[in-house]
């Protein structure tokens, strides 16, 4: 048995083929133009004290949970956290160990047989494996569509509604799956309509917001808990390792739901809880968010973002990059070969942009992915606008 399987080595070489093959490599200290670091918080200084800090005031000197969190892992970091959480966001919180883990968690136990999962066609994978998981049928409807989304919730609901037998099944549900600012893209829904819609056709809408937090919405809060919004949204997932520079993610919805994840969802009840700093970690971002310096952060994201979109009209390459008002900008060069070889050119440029190849992306929509952070500079977001022109220039 130690000959690797053929049919595991034949993927690999498929993968080689295309240009497509992943490898890791050693972090280079170059201008950040790919991390999700948006606000900085993953490296300020005052952040890391003040966990550490708030780890010392919980007294404790574990290193790990030490268990489930229905174990021995619910120390008393997590209360504060889901204390603050649920202040902060109006409703009751649970936390995962990742986003990842809020998405396969949600999404395999809470849609039931003879519920329908409808998602957006762009989806994260960890709510595309979530929805696999579970035993609910699913189907996808058009990017950012509100009328396709209307045909397929009606479609769904006459499907799921009838029996063989002709009689109407009532208690079938429809949730509504889409995220606030699409990871790949950079755009987002029109959320407002979109709750109005499920409301209307009596759907639940569930939102991804891990690129929103920290970063879209009042006080950054992310897009979906606005104003009656708030009461249409069933279920939020947010995620700690993006904006808030962190790690770990939540779910925000009523009490019920988070009785029933606490009690079903497998990525929650089967794994170790997060170590003590971690979720000390989150809790000082968000203190951190709400101070003075934090907001200084969001308002140099927004200038930095309108910046970005300004330099792109005046170098006439505003046509090749996907419509986006979020810190995620992607610039479409078709072929995994051609965005590998202009992303070289910017990284030796002392530039870190990271090319998204297929099959990531469909093929024929490679990009480079930009990621805005507050701590980008306009010189430096104008030269690598530059040299992106260039270069793509060079590649026709």
């Amino acid at each position: 048995m130690g000959i690797f399987p053929k049919k595991l080595t034949r993927k690999l070489a498929d993968r080689e083929a295309s240009n497509a093959l992943r490898s890791l490599g050693e972090k280079e200290e170059k201008t950040d133009f790919y991390s999700n670091d948006y606000l900085g918080f993953a490296r300020h200084a005052a952040i890391h004290t003040w966990a550490s800090q708030l780890v010392a005031e919980a007294n404790t000197t574990l290193n790990g949970a030490t268990g489930s969190r229905l174990l021995s892992g619910n120390h008393n970091l997590y209360l504060r956290l889901e204390e603050y959480l649920d202040r902060y966001y109006g409703q009751p919180s649970l936390i995962f160990n990742s986003g990842y883990d809020a998405n396969t968690g949600f999404f395999s136990s809470v849609p039931q047989r003879g519920d329908v999962v409808l998602y957006d066609e762009l989806a994260h994978a960890s709510i595309r494996d979530g929805i696999r998981m579970g035993l609910a049928k699913s189907y996808k409807f058009e990017h950012n569509d509100l009328q396709d989304l209307r045909s397929q919730i009606l479609m769904a609901r006459k499907r799921s509604n009838t029996l063989e037998n002709g009689a109407v099944k009532e208690d079938h549900e429809i949730y509504v799956v889409t995220e606030s600012v699409f990871s790949m893209d950079g755009d987002s829904p029109d959320l407002e309509e979109m709750s109005k819609l499920c409301s209307e056709l009596n759907c639940r809408l569930v939102v991804d917001e891990a690129h929103a937090i920290g970063v879209c919405g009042e006080n950054a809060r992310g897009t979906a808990g606005a104003g009656k919004m708030q009461n249409d949204v069933f279920a939020r997932i947010l995620t700690f390792g993006k904006g808030m520079g962190a790690h770990g993610a939540a779910v925000i919805g009523p009490a019920e739901l988070r009785l029933f994840l606490l009690n079903y969802a497998r990525s929650f009840i089967y794994t170790t809880a997060l170590p003590p700093h971690s979720v000390a970690t989150v809790l000082a971002s968000y203190h951190f968010m709400d101070s003075p310096e934090g907001q200084k952060k969001q308002w140099e994201l927004k200038e930095n973002i309108r910046y970005f979109r300004e330099q792109l009209q005046d170098l006439s390459i505003a046509g090749l990059f996907i419509p986006s008002n979020s810190a995620i900008h992607c610039c479409l060069l078709p072929g995994n070969d051609r965005v590998k070889a202009v992303a070289a050119e910017l990284q030796l440029g002392g530039f870190d942009v990271r090319p998204i190849l297929s099959p990531t992306v469909p093929g024929g929509q490679e990009r480079l992915r930009f990621c805005l952070h507050s701590y980008n500079t306009f010189k430096e977001i104008k030269e690598v606008l530059r040299k992106l022109a260039t270069s793509i220039a060079d590649h026709e």
